[in-house]
């Protein structure tokens, strides 16, 4: 099975909730999951060569949350072309604001330049249709799962 990092950006702490649903999801089809509320490039480098799931929120302006940011600061500025890394991302959201889901775009925006392989499509969560995220999440992730190989 897959070795998977699960690496969050949290405002409010529903992405967390929702990384923490994935991770029990995962582990329970048999994969090796570690959960970073606060990633380090270090954990990054390692999975980098497996699988990561990114979950984050976004901050009103849609900007990352304060938790991830080091982690996004450092992959730009120290990692560079990344072509053997496979990701997904869950991206939380309120469509009420401008830059909707605008912290998720950014992160797959810089991974995308980067030479990353998204697999599958970036999963939105919008607060205002989805008060539970885990929900709408939990069905993407067992999908997400199946390409896991």
């Amino acid at each position: 099975m897959a070795e998977i990092g699960i690496f969050v950006g949290t405002v409010y702490g529903n992405a967390l909730l929702v990384a923490e649903e994935a991770e029990a999801l995962l582990k329970e089809k048999g994969h090796q999951v570690k959960l970073f509320e606060e990633g380090t490039l270090e954990a990054w480098q390692y999975y980098r060569h497996h699988f990561v799931l990114l979950i984050t929120s976004s901050t009103g302006q849609g900007d990352l949350p304060d938790s991830i940011v080091p982690l996004y600061t450092a992959i730009r500025d120290q990692v560079g072309y990344q072509p053997e890394l496979r990701y997904g991302i869950i991206a939380l959201g309120d469509s009420s604001y401008d830059f909707f889901c605008g912290g998720g775009h950014k992160i797959d925006d810089l991974l995308q330049e980067q030479g990353a392989m998204r697999m599958g499509d970036m999963l939105e969560i919008d607060a205002i249709e989805q008060p539970e995220p885990e929900t709408v999440a939990l069905p993407w992730v067992e999908k997400w799962a199946t390409q896991l190989v």
